[in-house]
């Protein structure tokens, strides 16, 4: 990269790009005053300028011109990224017909894939994984395209990755699953999804915490429900807790009703030995408490 300041021509050329003017970008380097692939203090060409902003004809004249395809900006990011992340179905196809490396990422191990999954661009990740891009690739963080789907929510793009070959048990170097993140961040839907596809329905995050226990935390009424058809533990995990705790800790009554139905213990004592009941009554979460002694008198009853 060039260490000189941008001349008044390298900065028109850049606002033109911007805009989406093609005819004046043909002008602009028609004249020889300027460089296809002059850059901005952060790297960016007018490429990827044109591209981030979906402007075609753009695209194509900067193309035609010669301009680098695969230019990255600092963070390593190339045009491909950002039409991917914007969505730009046919940008995406003639930059990857230009030479565009399908897999190219950026600094944190991102690739366009990541970023239109992200986003939920179906038909942009359906163009890129028919172009060649790796479903299994991952960030420095470990999370897969998978990984981001499913915690974004988007189910359809969940399946076309499955149906490419996507591991449905790739994990974050922290140990969360697509099947954890998604149980976290309530999506229902992409649960019932990855479990059907054989997630292992306790697989946890290297605290212990399981998707069960992530969602009777976070009061995801929903996930807990499809997790339940799939027997998960409803004991102690090994960060000391269950999830019936979690659910008395938050006053999550519908969870702590639903987790108690399947046979989860409101008796049993986690690491500090202390029941749910005891959680409950320590934290006022009182419809939970009262819940909770009435089963287990209940039981006491019946026994």
């Amino acid at each position: 990269m060039s260490m000189k300041k941008e001349s008044p021509w390298d900065v028109e050329l850049h606002l033109a790009a911007a805009k989406g003017d093609a005819k004046r970008l043909q002008v602009l380097l028609d004249s020889g005053r300027v460089h296809v692939d002059c850059k901005d203090q952060d790297g960016t060409t007018p490429l990827i300028l044109a591209a981030a902003g979906g402007h075609n004809d753009a695209v194509s004249e900067l193309l035609q011109q010669g301009a680098d395809v695969n230019a990255k900006r600092l963070t390593s990011t190339t045009a491909l990224f950002f039409s991917a992340q914007g969505g730009y179905f046919d940008i995406t196809i003639t930059l990857i017909e230009h030479g565009a490396t399908v897999d190219s990422c950026s600094i944190d191990g991102g690739t366009p894939l990541f970023v239109a999954c992200q986003y939920g661009h179906l038909d942009v990740v359906e163009g890129l994984i028919n172009k060649g891009a790796n479903v299994n690739a991952h960030m420095k963080d470990g999370a897969t395209a998978l990984f981001i789907a499913a915690q974004n929510g988007h189910v359809r793009i969940l399946e076309v990755l499955l149906g490419h070959g996507a591991k449905a048990e790739a994990a974050r170097t922290d140990g969360a699953t697509p099947l954890w993140i998604a149980a976290q961040m309530g999506h229902d839907h992409v649960v019932r999804r990855l479990l059907k596809a054989g997630a292992k329905v306790d697989s946890k995050r290297h605290d212990g915490a399981t998707p069960l226990f992530k969602a009777a935390h976070k009061g995801h009424t929903a996930v807990i429900g499809e997790i339940l058809k799939y027997r998960p533990n409803l004991g102690i995990l090994s960060n000391g807790e269950s999830a019936l705790h979690a659910a008395a800790l938050m006053g999550h009554m519908t969870i702590a009703r639903q987790l108690v139905g399947a046979g989860a213990d409101p008796l049993l004592a986690n690491q500090e030995g202390l029941t749910p009941l005891q959680i409950a009554i320590r934290h006022s979460q009182n419809q939970v408490a009262n819940y909770l002694k009435e089963k287990i008198r209940l039981r006491t009853v019946i026994c």
